[in-house]
């Protein structure tokens, strides 16, 4: 990191969120109280290893990392973002459904559900 930059501009560059993403994110943040965020985060378990988790908060701890993209906001913390570093988020509505996808690189094999992957 480079003096002067900040970790939030780190971050910003380390994930993406796609503008299908961004705009279903603001959808659903609209119907939310004000200054609420979509959290993703990585867990251990599911099918591969690790899985990722979407919530709604309006809390931010000091060490989070917020993404904003137009009117949404999306939250990760500083362990689930060693995770991710370099994935995108996009928002997918297909014959299968609509949902979140991680498009993670730094996964070695990942589960069909879309939510779980493994290291």
């Amino acid at each position: 990191m480079s003096a002067g930059s900040s970790p939030d501009i780190v971050a910003a560059t380390a994930v993406g969120v796609t503008a299908s993403a961004a705009r279903r994110i603001a959808e659903i943040l609209r119907g939310e109280p004000p200054e609420s965020m979509l959290r993703v985060s990585v867990e251990g378990g599911g099918c591969s290893g690790f899985q990722y988790k979407f919530d709604i908060t309006r809390s931010r701890e000091a060490d989070d990392i917020v993404i904003a993209e137009g009117e949404a906001s999306v939250v990760i913390d500083p362990v689930s973002l060693e995770y991710m570093s370099g994935s995108h988020i996009d928002y997918v509505d297909d014959l299968i459904g609509a949902s979140f996808r991680i498009a993670n690189p730094q996964a070695t094999a990942s589960c069909g559900c879309g939510t779980s992957f493994a290291l």
